[in-house]
């Protein structure tokens, strides 16, 4: 288990998994700017990230959102794909760069600058933007933040960007791997708008160990599938998501699948550090749904009962209402699987494409302990007790974190007994702090 006792600890922690691996440079620097969209009494904020690449590397990787109206960094990343080598990743923290007028063009400008400066194409970086949607990237003051920004480059620590790319993030995130001679680094900012279908948020993947490049990609997609996409903290997939993984090759692979493992884990970690550092957490929720007919099933169920507000609320409150946690299951079974369906919901069962889903199957614990099986609740004064108590012990301060103070989880099993297939979903609850931080953003 880890838990740190203070700010302090953890960011030592960080700072200590954060050595860049071989090949690669970092750089941040901060400018002031006034949005043009809005009269503001001072100047606002914004920093400016760069990862580098020694030498321009084929070996890359990104995965993005799938939200229909995505962020000029994501449309330009995209194209990036079919490039043979990239150079690095421009991040900018404060602003999104989202359906603003003449966005792309923008992000272009500041791109093509850069690479001026380092001597270099501009469409060798990938752009990175997150912030308030809508609004115009400031570009004459962060072109002319870029020679401070490429002053400031250093070889020894990632931990600088991983803390400036934050926005209502209240601490940064770092994890990191060795295999072999190799060194692998990865960073992630999120708190809010966090629902993914690809990637997550921003979460930038950094390694010195010699990958295939197309192998590479299905990697990176097979690892996110089973990491970023397997949590929510309130249902809203951003605009600017993106997971991108650059490779210098300088050390040769021992393994190809104990590395993906590796990766795999990492990615889980940060994934799960996104949750815990979500804005207002208060309880990590962690659903695992076993013995479901399919994956898809196991994981929309799992979704389903993390998303539900009223669980949400009801664990945020210590109050062990676990009928609310049966109510979301059985929404989802009986409308968002109703396209799927040979039969209509039927009292017990409900005929799916992929088999049967029988509801006297299903068998639920919240720590451990049974609290629903056979079609009926298993609830009695010791159990009601034992859940508000079990709550009260997983929670974390939802308005003052500054730091991981344990990682401990609310953990609700579901066996769906209808199969063989399973999902573990991590989510979080609803708190007042989440209400006041979204609703105070612009402000």
């Amino acid at each position: 288990m880890e838990s740190y006792n203070s700010e302090g600890e953890y960011i030592e922690s960080c700072k200590r998994r954060a050595l860049l691996p071989r090949g690669f440079l970092a750089s941040t620097t901060s400018l002031t700017f006034f949005p043009v969209e809005k009269k503001v009494p001072d100047a606002m904020k914004m920093n400016l990230s760069l990862i580098l690449l020694k030498e321009k590397s084929p070996l890359f990787a990104a995965v993005f959102t799938r939200n229909a109206f995505p962020g000029a960094p994501v449309r330009i990343g995209k194209e990036l794909l079919s490039r043979d080598r990239v150079r690095g990743i421009l991040v900018n923290n404060r602003i999104a760069n989202v359906c603003a007028e003449g966005g792309v063009e923008d992000a272009r400008l500041i791109l093509a600058e850069l690479g001026r400066l380092l001597e270099c194409e501009k469409y060798d970086f990938f752009p990175s933007s997150t912030g308030i949607i809508g609004w115009k990237l400031p570009v004459k003051d962060m072109i002319s933040s870029l020679p401070s920004l490429i002053e400031g480059l250093q070889d020894e620590s990632i931990f600088p960007v991983a803390r400036a790319i934050m926005t209502t993030d209240s601490y940064p995130k770092v994890r990191s791997f060795l295999h072999g001679e190799g060194r692998t680094v990865g960073i992630a900012k999120g708190a809010g708008m966090i629902e993914p279908n690809m990637a997550t948020m921003l979460s930038f993947i950094l390694t010195d160990v010699k990958l295939d490049r197309e192998g590479m990609r299905e990697m990176l997609h097979r690892v996110v599938e089973e990491s970023f996409n397997r949590i929510s903290i309130d249902g809203d997939q951003s605009t600017s998501d993106m997971v991108i993984f650059l490779s210098s090759g300088k050390v040769e692979c021992d393994s190809v699948v104990e590395y993906e493992d590796e990766l795999k884990e990492l990615c889980r970690k940060l994934s799960e550090d996104v949750v815990r550092n979500g804005e207002g957490v208060g309880h990590v929720i962690q659903v695992t749904v076993i013995n479901a007919p399919s994956e898809a099933i196991a994981r929309g169920v799992g979704k389903a009962v993390v998303n539900s507000p009223l669980v949400k609320t009801a664990i945020f409150g210590n109050d062990p209402n676990v009928g609310r946690i049966v109510s979301s299951i059985g929404d989802f079974v009986g409308n968002s699987l109703a396209g799927n369906t040979e039969l209509a919901v039927s009292p017990g069962f409900i005929r799916i494409a992929s088999g049967l889903l029988f509801m006297e199957r299903i068998a639920i614990r919240v720590g451990k302990k049974m609290v629903f099986e056979n079609g009926v609740f298993k609830i009695d004064e010791e159990t009601e007790k034992f859940l508000s108590d079990y709550f009260k012990d997983c929670a974390l301060d939802s308005e003052g974190k500054r730091f991981p103070a344990h990682d401990r989880k609310v953990e609700i099993e579901i066996d769906l007994g209808s199969g063989r297939e399973e999902s573990t979903v991590i989510g979080s609850d609803l708190s007042y702090q989440y209400v006041r931080e979204n609703a105070d953003y612009r402000s």
